[in-house]
Protein backbone atom coordinates (compact mmCIF):
# COMPACT_ATOMS: atom_id res chain seq x y z
CA UNK A 1 0.00 0.00 0.00
CA UNK A 2 1.47 3.38 -1.04
CA UNK A 3 0.29 6.85 -0.17
CA UNK A 4 -0.15 9.28 -3.06
CA UNK A 5 2.77 11.42 -4.20
CA UNK A 6 0.94 14.49 -2.91
CA UNK A 7 1.00 13.12 0.63
CA UNK A 8 4.68 12.19 0.35
CA UNK A 9 5.43 15.81 -0.59
CA UNK A 10 3.61 17.11 2.49
CA UNK A 11 6.81 16.74 4.53
CA UNK A 12 8.46 19.41 2.38
CA UNK A 13 5.46 21.69 2.67
CA UNK A 14 5.26 21.16 6.41
CA UNK A 15 8.96 21.85 6.90
CA UNK A 16 8.79 25.00 4.77
CA UNK A 17 5.62 26.12 6.56
CA UNK A 18 7.26 25.65 9.95
CA UNK A 19 10.27 27.65 8.75
CA UNK A 20 8.01 30.49 7.61
CA UNK A 21 6.00 30.38 10.86
CA UNK A 22 9.20 30.45 12.91
CA UNK A 23 10.33 33.46 10.93
CA UNK A 24 7.15 35.29 11.96
CA UNK A 25 8.12 34.99 15.61
CA UNK A 26 11.82 35.81 15.39
CA UNK A 27 11.76 38.66 12.86
CA UNK A 28 12.67 41.94 14.53
CA UNK A 29 11.53 45.46 13.69
CA UNK A 30 9.07 46.24 10.93
CA UNK A 31 7.84 42.62 10.57
CA UNK A 32 6.93 42.25 14.24
CA UNK A 33 3.23 41.26 14.66
CA UNK A 34 1.00 44.20 15.50
CA UNK A 35 -0.22 44.50 19.10
CA UNK A 36 -3.39 42.48 19.61
CA UNK A 37 -2.71 40.19 16.63
CA UNK A 38 -2.83 37.17 18.94
CA UNK A 39 -5.32 38.57 21.42
CA UNK A 40 -7.88 36.06 22.77
CA UNK A 41 -10.72 37.75 20.88
CA UNK A 42 -8.73 38.57 17.79
CA UNK A 43 -8.54 36.60 14.56
CA UNK A 44 -5.51 34.28 14.26
CA UNK A 45 -3.57 34.93 11.04
CA UNK A 46 -3.85 32.07 8.54
CA UNK A 47 -0.08 32.03 8.03
CA UNK A 48 0.40 31.21 11.70
CA UNK A 49 -1.87 28.16 11.83
CA UNK A 50 -1.15 26.85 8.31
CA UNK A 51 1.80 24.62 9.32
CA UNK A 52 -0.25 23.01 12.12
CA UNK A 53 -3.15 22.39 9.74
CA UNK A 54 -0.79 20.85 7.19
CA UNK A 55 0.67 18.53 9.82
CA UNK A 56 -2.81 17.59 11.02
CA UNK A 57 -3.87 16.72 7.48
CA UNK A 58 -0.77 14.58 7.05
CA UNK A 59 -1.52 12.65 10.25
CA UNK A 60 -5.12 12.15 9.18
CA UNK A 61 -4.05 10.86 5.75
CA UNK A 62 -1.57 8.37 7.25
CA UNK A 63 -4.14 7.12 9.78
CA UNK A 64 -6.83 6.69 7.11
CA UNK A 65 -4.34 4.81 4.94
CA UNK A 66 -3.35 2.22 7.59
CA UNK A 67 -6.33 1.83 9.97
CA UNK A 68 -8.36 -0.48 7.67
CA UNK A 69 -5.56 -3.08 7.90
CA UNK A 70 -5.37 -2.99 11.72
CA UNK A 71 -7.42 -5.64 13.54
CA UNK A 72 -8.37 -6.26 17.15
CA UNK A 73 -7.32 -9.65 18.54
CA UNK A 74 -9.54 -11.23 21.20
CA UNK A 75 -8.49 -14.33 23.09
CA UNK A 76 -10.12 -16.59 25.64
CA UNK A 77 -8.68 -19.13 28.00
CA UNK A 78 -10.46 -21.27 30.57
CA UNK A 79 -8.59 -21.92 33.80
CA UNK A 80 -9.47 -24.31 36.57
CA UNK A 81 -9.50 -23.04 40.12
CA UNK A 82 -9.87 -25.15 43.23
CA UNK A 83 -12.46 -24.08 45.73
CA UNK A 84 -11.88 -24.31 49.50
CA UNK A 85 -13.29 -27.12 51.62
CA UNK A 86 -16.39 -25.23 52.76
CA UNK A 87 -19.76 -24.08 51.44
CA UNK A 88 -20.01 -20.68 49.76
CA UNK A 89 -22.04 -18.57 52.21
CA UNK A 90 -23.95 -16.70 49.50
CA UNK A 91 -24.53 -19.63 47.14
CA UNK A 92 -23.37 -20.17 43.59
CA UNK A 93 -25.53 -17.37 42.18
CA UNK A 94 -23.33 -14.90 44.01
CA UNK A 95 -20.23 -16.11 42.09
CA UNK A 96 -22.07 -16.23 38.78
CA UNK A 97 -22.45 -12.45 39.03
CA UNK A 98 -18.67 -12.15 38.83
CA UNK A 99 -17.90 -14.97 36.39
CA UNK A 100 -20.48 -13.99 33.79
CA UNK A 101 -22.87 -16.85 34.50
CA UNK A 102 -20.20 -19.43 33.60
CA UNK A 103 -19.43 -20.60 37.11
CA UNK A 104 -19.82 -24.38 37.43
CA UNK A 105 -21.32 -25.30 40.80
CA UNK A 106 -19.37 -27.94 42.71
CA UNK A 107 -20.86 -31.42 42.62
CA UNK A 108 -19.58 -32.64 45.97
CA UNK A 109 -20.28 -30.01 48.64
CA UNK A 110 -18.02 -30.15 51.63
CA UNK A 111 -14.95 -31.36 49.65
CA UNK A 112 -12.25 -29.52 47.69
CA UNK A 113 -13.42 -29.18 44.08
CA UNK A 114 -12.53 -27.40 40.85
CA UNK A 115 -14.51 -24.92 38.80
CA UNK A 116 -13.86 -23.22 35.47
CA UNK A 117 -13.30 -19.49 35.09
CA UNK A 118 -12.94 -17.87 31.65
CA UNK A 119 -10.15 -15.34 31.15
CA UNK A 120 -10.37 -12.84 28.33
CA UNK A 121 -7.53 -10.97 26.67
CA UNK A 122 -7.23 -8.36 23.98
CA UNK A 123 -4.50 -7.06 21.74
CA UNK A 124 -3.95 -5.76 18.24
CA UNK A 125 -2.74 -7.18 14.94
CA UNK A 126 -2.17 -6.17 11.34
CA UNK A 127 -3.14 -7.86 8.08
CA UNK A 128 -0.10 -9.00 6.14
CA UNK A 129 -1.64 -10.37 2.95
CA UNK A 130 -4.85 -11.10 1.06
CA UNK A 131 -4.84 -14.67 2.40
CA UNK A 132 -5.74 -13.41 5.88
CA UNK A 133 -2.41 -13.74 7.70
CA UNK A 134 -2.13 -11.44 10.71
CA UNK A 135 1.00 -10.26 12.54
CA UNK A 136 0.80 -9.83 16.31
CA UNK A 137 2.78 -10.40 19.52
CA UNK A 138 3.26 -13.93 20.78
CA UNK A 139 2.25 -12.89 24.29
CA UNK A 140 -1.15 -11.74 22.97
CA UNK A 141 -2.08 -15.29 21.90
CA UNK A 142 0.13 -17.42 24.12
CA UNK A 143 -1.54 -20.46 25.72
CA UNK A 144 -5.11 -19.46 24.82
CA UNK A 145 -8.04 -21.71 23.89
CA UNK A 146 -9.71 -19.51 21.31
CA UNK A 147 -8.70 -16.56 19.13
CA UNK A 148 -11.04 -14.18 17.34
CA UNK A 149 -10.10 -11.19 15.20
CA UNK A 150 -12.29 -8.22 14.37
CA UNK A 151 -11.63 -6.10 11.29
CA UNK A 152 -11.93 -2.34 11.26
CA UNK A 153 -15.40 -2.67 9.65
CA UNK A 154 -16.55 -4.92 12.58
CA UNK A 155 -16.47 -8.19 10.64
CA UNK A 156 -15.32 -10.96 12.96
CA UNK A 157 -13.46 -14.22 12.26
CA UNK A 158 -11.97 -17.06 14.23
CA UNK A 159 -8.21 -17.38 13.88
CA UNK A 160 -5.42 -19.81 14.66
CA UNK A 161 -1.67 -19.58 15.19
CA UNK A 162 0.33 -20.73 12.17
CA UNK A 163 3.79 -19.64 13.30
CA UNK A 164 5.33 -18.19 16.44
CA UNK A 165 8.70 -17.32 17.89
CA UNK A 166 8.69 -16.90 21.66
CA UNK A 167 12.26 -15.60 21.78
CA UNK A 168 11.33 -12.44 19.87
CA UNK A 169 7.64 -12.31 20.91
CA UNK A 170 6.35 -12.56 17.33
CA UNK A 171 3.38 -14.60 16.11
CA UNK A 172 1.51 -15.02 12.82
CA UNK A 173 -2.20 -15.88 12.80
CA UNK A 174 -4.43 -17.11 10.00
CA UNK A 175 -8.08 -16.16 9.65
CA UNK A 176 -10.40 -19.18 9.45
CA UNK A 177 -13.47 -19.76 7.32
CA UNK A 178 -14.31 -17.92 4.13
CA UNK A 179 -11.66 -15.22 3.63
CA UNK A 180 -12.97 -11.96 2.13
CA UNK A 181 -11.37 -10.91 -1.16
CA UNK A 182 -11.24 -7.24 -0.17
CA UNK A 183 -8.78 -7.42 2.72
CA UNK A 184 -6.57 -4.33 3.09
CA UNK A 185 -2.95 -4.99 4.04
CA UNK A 186 -0.06 -3.15 5.68
CA UNK A 187 3.33 -2.54 4.10
CA UNK A 188 6.46 -3.25 6.15
CA UNK A 189 9.04 -0.49 5.83
CA UNK A 190 12.79 -0.27 6.48
CA UNK A 191 13.46 0.19 10.19
CA UNK A 192 17.21 0.51 9.64
CA UNK A 193 16.91 4.01 8.17
CA UNK A 194 15.10 5.46 11.17
CA UNK A 195 16.62 8.34 13.10
CA UNK A 196 15.91 9.69 16.56
CA UNK A 197 13.22 12.35 16.29
CA UNK A 198 11.40 10.85 13.29
CA UNK A 199 7.62 11.29 13.53
CA UNK A 200 5.67 8.06 14.09
CA UNK A 201 2.10 6.95 14.71
CA UNK A 202 0.76 4.01 16.73
CA UNK A 203 -2.61 2.33 16.12
CA UNK A 204 -4.19 -0.15 18.49
CA UNK A 205 -6.81 -0.90 21.10
CA UNK A 206 -5.58 0.58 24.41
CA UNK A 207 -7.91 -0.50 27.23
CA UNK A 208 -10.19 -2.05 24.59
CA UNK A 209 -10.70 1.22 22.69
CA UNK A 210 -10.25 -0.11 19.17
CA UNK A 211 -8.75 1.85 16.26
CA UNK A 212 -7.10 4.38 18.57
CA UNK A 213 -4.44 6.59 16.97
CA UNK A 214 -1.58 8.21 18.90
CA UNK A 215 1.49 10.06 17.65
CA UNK A 216 5.01 10.76 18.81
CA UNK A 217 8.62 10.34 17.73
CA UNK A 218 11.35 7.72 17.67
CA UNK A 219 13.08 8.34 20.99
CA UNK A 220 15.92 5.83 20.57
CA UNK A 221 16.94 2.74 18.65
CA UNK A 222 18.66 -0.52 19.50
CA UNK A 223 17.28 -0.87 23.02
CA UNK A 224 18.31 -4.23 24.44
CA UNK A 225 18.39 -5.90 27.86
CA UNK A 226 14.87 -4.59 28.46
CA UNK A 227 13.96 -8.04 29.79
CA UNK A 228 10.95 -8.63 27.53
CA UNK A 229 12.35 -11.17 25.06
CA UNK A 230 15.48 -13.25 24.58
CA UNK A 231 16.50 -11.30 21.47
CA UNK A 232 15.87 -7.58 21.74
CA UNK A 233 16.62 -4.68 19.44
CA UNK A 234 13.69 -2.44 20.30
CA UNK A 235 12.71 0.92 18.90
CA UNK A 236 11.83 3.30 21.72
CA UNK A 237 8.97 5.74 21.18
CA UNK A 238 7.04 8.32 23.14
CA UNK A 239 3.87 7.70 21.12
CA UNK A 240 1.37 6.77 23.86
CA UNK A 241 0.75 3.00 23.96
CA UNK A 242 -1.07 1.10 26.69
CA UNK A 243 -2.40 -2.41 27.42
CA UNK A 244 -4.23 -3.47 24.26
CA UNK A 245 -1.71 -1.83 21.90
CA UNK A 246 0.44 -4.97 21.86
CA UNK A 247 0.80 -6.33 18.33
CA UNK A 248 -0.26 -3.07 16.71
CA UNK A 249 1.75 -1.12 14.13
CA UNK A 250 4.19 1.73 14.65
CA UNK A 251 4.05 3.70 11.41
CA UNK A 252 6.25 6.28 9.69
CA UNK A 253 4.90 9.25 7.78
CA UNK A 254 4.86 7.27 4.52
CA UNK A 255 2.26 4.94 6.00
CA UNK A 256 4.75 2.07 6.34
CA UNK A 257 4.96 -0.18 9.38
CA UNK A 258 8.44 0.22 10.86
CA UNK A 259 7.74 -1.58 14.14
CA UNK A 260 5.28 -3.67 16.14
CA UNK A 261 4.32 -2.17 19.52
CA UNK A 262 5.14 -4.68 22.23
CA UNK A 263 5.69 -3.23 25.68
CA UNK A 264 5.85 -0.16 27.88
CA UNK A 265 8.28 0.84 30.59
CA UNK A 266 6.12 1.65 33.59
CA UNK A 267 5.63 0.93 37.26
CA UNK A 268 1.98 1.92 37.25
CA UNK A 269 0.68 -0.48 34.58
CA UNK A 270 0.02 2.15 31.94
CA UNK A 271 1.75 4.67 29.68
CA UNK A 272 4.61 6.58 31.31
CA UNK A 273 6.25 8.07 28.24
CA UNK A 274 8.40 5.10 27.16
CA UNK A 275 7.21 2.39 24.78
CA UNK A 276 9.03 -0.33 22.84
CA UNK A 277 8.43 -1.74 19.37
CA UNK A 278 10.03 -4.67 17.53
CA UNK A 279 11.76 -3.30 14.39
CA UNK A 280 10.16 -4.26 11.10
CA UNK A 281 13.43 -5.58 9.66
CA UNK A 282 13.75 -8.11 12.48
CA UNK A 283 10.19 -9.26 11.74
CA UNK A 284 10.71 -9.40 7.96
CA UNK A 285 13.65 -11.78 8.33
CA UNK A 286 11.42 -14.29 10.16
CA UNK A 287 8.18 -13.99 8.18
CA UNK A 288 8.97 -16.47 5.35
CA UNK A 289 9.54 -19.19 7.97
CA UNK A 290 6.63 -18.27 10.25
CA UNK A 291 4.12 -18.06 7.39
CA UNK A 292 4.95 -21.68 6.55
CA UNK A 293 4.60 -22.77 10.18
CA UNK A 294 8.34 -23.43 10.50
CA UNK A 295 10.62 -23.02 13.51
CA UNK A 296 13.09 -20.16 13.61
CA UNK A 297 16.70 -21.38 13.67
CA UNK A 298 19.42 -19.03 14.83
CA UNK A 299 23.05 -18.67 14.01
CA UNK A 300 25.97 -19.17 16.39
CA UNK A 301 29.65 -18.22 16.47
CA UNK A 302 30.68 -20.05 19.64
CA UNK A 303 32.31 -17.20 21.53
CA UNK A 304 31.88 -15.33 24.79
CA UNK A 305 31.75 -11.57 24.30
CA UNK A 306 31.59 -8.40 26.36
CA UNK A 307 31.08 -4.70 25.75
CA UNK A 308 33.95 -2.31 25.16
CA UNK A 309 34.42 0.17 28.00
CA UNK A 310 36.51 3.33 27.83
CA UNK A 311 39.29 1.68 29.83
CA UNK A 312 39.24 -1.43 27.63
CA UNK A 313 39.28 0.72 24.49
CA UNK A 314 42.54 2.29 25.68
CA UNK A 315 44.04 -1.09 26.54
CA UNK A 316 43.12 -2.60 23.18
CA UNK A 317 44.09 0.52 21.23
CA UNK A 318 40.60 0.99 19.86
CA UNK A 319 39.29 4.22 18.30
CA UNK A 320 36.08 4.12 20.36
CA UNK A 321 33.81 1.95 22.49
CA UNK A 322 31.98 0.28 19.60
CA UNK A 323 32.27 -3.43 18.93
CA UNK A 324 32.37 -6.56 21.08
CA UNK A 325 35.41 -8.08 22.77
CA UNK A 326 35.87 -11.84 22.41
CA UNK A 327 36.67 -13.07 25.92
CA UNK A 328 36.68 -16.79 25.06
CA UNK A 329 36.46 -19.01 21.98
CA UNK A 330 34.75 -22.37 22.39
CA UNK A 331 36.69 -25.41 21.23
CA UNK A 332 35.49 -26.79 17.90
CA UNK A 333 33.23 -23.79 17.33
CA UNK A 334 32.75 -21.97 14.02
CA UNK A 335 34.75 -19.06 15.46
CA UNK A 336 37.74 -21.27 16.35
CA UNK A 337 37.69 -22.89 12.89
CA UNK A 338 37.74 -19.40 11.35
CA UNK A 339 40.84 -18.45 13.38
CA UNK A 340 39.19 -16.12 15.89
CA UNK A 341 41.07 -15.61 19.16
CA UNK A 342 40.32 -14.36 22.65
CA UNK A 343 41.14 -10.67 22.71
CA UNK A 344 39.82 -10.03 19.20
CA UNK A 345 37.38 -7.14 19.01
CA UNK A 346 34.58 -7.77 16.48
CA UNK A 347 33.80 -4.44 14.80
CA UNK A 348 31.93 -5.51 11.65
CA UNK A 349 29.65 -8.43 10.80
CA UNK A 350 28.60 -8.97 7.18
CA UNK A 351 29.42 -5.37 6.37
CA UNK A 352 27.52 -3.86 9.30
CA UNK A 353 29.25 -1.96 12.08
CA UNK A 354 28.82 -3.67 15.46
CA UNK A 355 27.75 -1.25 18.18
CA UNK A 356 27.84 -3.56 21.21
CA UNK A 357 27.38 -7.16 22.36
CA UNK A 358 23.57 -7.10 22.13
CA UNK A 359 23.79 -5.85 18.55
CA UNK A 360 26.27 -8.59 17.62
CA UNK A 361 24.07 -11.29 19.19
CA UNK A 362 21.13 -10.16 17.09
CA UNK A 363 23.18 -10.02 13.89
CA UNK A 364 24.60 -13.52 14.42
CA UNK A 365 21.24 -14.95 15.48
CA UNK A 366 19.62 -13.59 12.31
CA UNK A 367 22.26 -15.24 10.09
CA UNK A 368 21.18 -18.57 8.58
CA UNK A 369 23.13 -21.58 9.89
CA UNK A 370 25.46 -22.99 7.26
CA UNK A 371 25.97 -19.68 5.47
CA UNK A 372 29.26 -17.83 5.28
CA UNK A 373 29.71 -14.52 7.11
CA UNK A 374 32.47 -11.94 6.81
CA UNK A 375 33.79 -10.63 10.12
CA UNK A 376 36.25 -7.82 10.74
CA UNK A 377 38.17 -7.88 14.02
CA UNK A 378 40.78 -5.65 15.56
CA UNK A 379 43.71 -7.73 16.76
CA UNK A 380 46.74 -6.05 18.36
CA UNK A 381 45.59 -2.69 17.04
CA UNK A 382 45.20 -3.80 13.41
CA UNK A 383 42.13 -4.87 11.44
CA UNK A 384 41.88 -8.47 10.25
CA UNK A 385 39.18 -10.03 8.06
CA UNK A 386 37.82 -13.50 8.81
CA UNK A 387 35.33 -15.73 7.02
CA UNK A 388 33.23 -17.94 9.27
CA UNK A 389 30.60 -20.58 8.52
CA UNK A 390 27.70 -19.84 10.85
CA UNK A 391 26.72 -22.65 13.21
CA UNK A 392 23.28 -23.52 14.52
CA UNK A 393 22.19 -22.36 17.95
CA UNK A 394 20.82 -25.28 19.97
CA UNK A 395 18.27 -24.89 22.73
CA UNK A 396 20.91 -25.89 25.28
CA UNK A 397 23.32 -23.25 24.02
CA UNK A 398 20.54 -20.67 23.90
CA UNK A 399 19.60 -21.40 27.52
CA UNK A 400 23.22 -21.16 28.61
CA UNK A 401 23.63 -17.89 26.72
CA UNK A 402 20.54 -16.49 28.42
CA UNK A 403 21.94 -17.47 31.84
CA UNK A 404 25.25 -15.82 30.95
CA UNK A 405 23.49 -12.62 29.92
CA UNK A 406 21.68 -12.59 33.26
CA UNK A 407 24.98 -12.94 35.09
CA UNK A 408 26.48 -10.30 32.77
CA UNK A 409 23.67 -7.97 33.71
CA UNK A 410 24.31 -8.73 37.36
CA UNK A 411 27.99 -7.82 36.95
CA UNK A 412 27.00 -4.50 35.40
CA UNK A 413 24.50 -3.76 38.16
CA UNK A 414 27.21 -4.50 40.73
CA UNK A 415 29.50 -1.96 39.08
CA UNK A 416 32.02 -4.48 37.78
CA UNK A 417 33.55 -4.90 34.32
CA UNK A 418 35.70 -7.98 33.73
CA UNK A 419 37.63 -9.73 30.99
CA UNK A 420 39.02 -13.24 30.65
CA UNK A 421 42.81 -12.98 31.01
CA UNK A 422 44.63 -13.21 27.67
CA UNK A 423 48.39 -13.09 26.99
CA UNK A 424 47.99 -9.53 25.68
CA UNK A 425 46.13 -8.41 28.79
CA UNK A 426 48.66 -10.15 31.02
CA UNK A 427 51.49 -8.20 29.33
CA UNK A 428 49.59 -4.92 29.47
CA UNK A 429 48.79 -5.24 33.18
CA UNK A 430 52.07 -6.89 34.18
CA UNK A 431 50.48 -10.15 35.34
CA UNK A 432 52.45 -13.40 35.56
CA UNK A 433 49.44 -15.75 35.86
CA UNK A 434 48.05 -17.50 32.81
CA UNK A 435 44.41 -17.89 33.91
CA UNK A 436 41.85 -15.81 35.73
CA UNK A 437 39.35 -12.98 35.29
CA UNK A 438 40.79 -9.48 35.10
CA UNK A 439 38.86 -6.55 36.56
CA UNK A 440 38.96 -3.77 33.97
CA UNK A 441 36.42 -1.39 35.46
CA UNK A 442 34.89 -0.58 38.86
CA UNK A 443 32.11 1.99 39.18
CA UNK A 444 32.50 4.49 42.00
CA UNK A 445 30.14 3.88 44.91
CA UNK A 446 29.05 0.49 43.54
CA UNK A 447 28.91 -2.80 45.52
CA UNK A 448 32.14 -3.79 43.75
CA UNK A 449 33.90 -0.63 44.94
CA UNK A 450 32.55 -1.04 48.49
CA UNK A 451 33.90 -4.61 48.46
CA UNK A 452 37.38 -3.14 47.78
CA UNK A 453 37.67 -4.61 44.28
CA UNK A 454 40.05 -2.61 42.09
CA UNK A 455 40.94 -2.23 38.43
CA UNK A 456 43.86 -4.56 37.70
CA UNK A 457 42.80 -7.20 40.24
CA UNK A 458 42.86 -10.75 38.90
CA UNK A 459 40.11 -13.03 40.24
CA UNK A 460 41.54 -16.55 40.47
CA UNK A 461 38.93 -18.20 42.71
CA UNK A 462 35.22 -17.71 43.40
CA UNK A 463 33.42 -19.58 46.15
CA UNK A 464 36.70 -21.51 46.79
CA UNK A 465 36.75 -22.87 43.24
CA UNK A 466 39.25 -21.94 40.49
CA UNK A 467 38.07 -19.36 37.98
CA UNK A 468 39.69 -19.42 34.55
CA UNK A 469 37.29 -17.31 32.49
CA UNK A 470 34.32 -14.96 32.65
CA UNK A 471 31.81 -17.79 32.16
CA UNK A 472 33.00 -19.55 35.32
CA UNK A 473 32.77 -16.31 37.29
CA UNK A 474 29.28 -15.69 35.93
CA UNK A 475 28.26 -19.21 36.92
CA UNK A 476 29.46 -18.61 40.49
CA UNK A 477 27.60 -15.28 40.66
CA UNK A 478 24.44 -16.88 39.27
CA UNK A 479 23.89 -18.80 42.48
CA UNK A 480 21.34 -17.46 44.94
CA UNK A 481 23.70 -15.95 47.49
CA UNK A 482 24.02 -12.65 49.31
CA UNK A 483 27.81 -12.66 49.08
CA UNK A 484 30.64 -14.64 47.55
CA UNK A 485 34.25 -15.21 48.59
CA UNK A 486 36.84 -14.22 45.99
CA UNK A 487 40.56 -14.90 45.86
CA UNK A 488 42.19 -11.94 44.14
CA UNK A 489 45.74 -11.54 42.84
CA UNK A 490 46.82 -7.94 43.45
CA UNK A 491 50.29 -6.74 42.51
CA UNK A 492 52.75 -9.14 44.16
CA UNK A 493 50.34 -10.95 46.49
CA UNK A 494 46.92 -12.55 46.84
CA UNK A 495 44.06 -11.60 49.16
CA UNK A 496 40.60 -12.92 49.95
CA UNK A 497 37.71 -10.48 49.54
CA UNK A 498 34.03 -10.84 50.35
CA UNK A 499 32.01 -9.57 47.36
CA UNK A 500 28.56 -8.53 48.64
CA UNK A 501 25.95 -9.17 45.94
CA UNK A 502 22.93 -7.70 47.75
Amino acid sequence: MKISKQLQMLGIAIGFGMFVATGLFITIGANKPAPGAFAPNGEIPEAVIAPAEQLGRAYAAVAAHVKPAVVSVYSEKTVRLQSPDFEFPFGDDFFNQFFGGQFEPPKNPGHPREFKVPQHGMGTGMLLDKQGHILTNYHVVQDVDEIRVQLSDKRSFKAKIVGADRKTDVAVLAMMGSIPNDLPTVQLGDSDILEDGNLVMAIGAPFGLTQTVTTGIISAEGRSDVGIADYEDFLQTDAPINPGNSGGPLINMHGEVIGMNSAIATNVGQYSGVGFAIPSNMIKSMLPTLLKGGQITRGMLGVSIQDVTKDLAEQFRLPGTGGAIVSAVNKGSPAEKAGMKAGDVIVRFNGRAVSDTAHLRNLVAAAAPGTSASIVVIRNGSEKSLSVTIGKMSEEVASAAKANRKAESQLTSLGLTVQTLTPDLARQFGIDEREGVLITGVEDGSPAAMSDLQVGDLITEADRKPVSDVEELQSALGKDKDQILLLVKRKNGSIFLVFRLR
